[in-house]
């Protein structure tokens, strides 16, 4: 009986666990680059009785156990926005930003100019080329950015292209070690270290949607809260049942 109430309540800490994740997913179905988070479970097998009394050793209890989690980093889906500081990779790459902590690494793409001229993220971190910040001039133009990330402009009345930089992308021997820092950004730790991204492209005009499947994830969502309820009622029957238990013990006949 205390095991079907143990086991019960690991199922139930995984499950709100699980909860957490499936919820994060859902909140940023939305959030441009987004990728999801997955969890990963594993059994935990409690040792035998060890008493020399016993006739033969007991059977090996079975938890259930949080291990962690882990990003799919798979490509989301590429929406045309016509927008020409906006930019999609096709490809594992990141676009290198700088930020007040640091430099950091994000895949959201919608980029915009700051007062002074300089492309930045929606959150207003510098866009750092392969030369440093990208600046533009007053009378720039017709920005161009190719899919290798060559930033050109047309510059004033003159007809002549003007290079204002090439976009940084850099990406990770092992994704799943760089950390999530929050406003969809990634720093390199534990290792992690950032490399020059050769193979990804640019699409200029277009925006990586989340990977995060909508109804997947909602659908996930209603059978861990069903899940949970089950388990709360199992445990509460155990639970009545130890009871009553104890009451027919302690009721000795006078």
């Amino acid at each position: 009986m205390e095991n079907a109430l143990l086991v019960g309540l690991s199922r139930q800490m995984v499950l709100e666990r699980q909860l957490d994740v499936v919820a994060n997913n859902v909140a940023n179905v939305n959030t441009n680059g987004f990728k999801a988070d997955q969890q990963l479970f594993e059994e935990y097998l409690t040792s035998g009785a060890h008493e020399d009394n016993f006739q033969a050793s007991d059977r090996r209890v079975s938890y259930v156990q949080d291990r962690g989690t882990y990003r799919d980093f798979s490509q989301g889906p590429i929406q045309s926005t016509g927008n020409p500081l906006d930019v999609a990779i096709n490809g594992s790459g990141f676009l290198a930003v700088q930020t007040a902590n640091g430099e950091r690494y994000t895949r959201d793409g919608n980029l915009h100019l700051s007062n002074t001229g300089q492309l930045v993220t929606a959150s207003g971190d510098l866009v750092l080329g392969t030369g440093g910040p990208i600046v533009f001039q007053p009378t720039d133009h017709d920005i161009s950015i190719s899919p290798d990330g060559t930033v050109t402009v047309v510059e004033g009345a003159s007809r002549a292209d003007s290079i204002r930089g090439k976009l940084r992308l850099v990406n990770f021997a092992d994704p799943q070690a760089a950390q999530k820092q929050g406003n969809n950004l990634y720093a390199a730790a534990g290792g992690a270290a950032a490399q020059p991204d050769t193979k990804s492209t640019i699409q200029q005009g277009a925006i990586e949607k989340s990977n995060v499947n909508a109804v997947g994830e909602m659908s996930r969502m209603v059978e861990v809260m069903r899940t949970y309820q089950q388990i709360a009622t199992l445990v509460q029957t155990q639970s009545d049942l130890r009871k009553s238990a104890i009451e027919k013990l302690a009721d000795v006949p006078a």
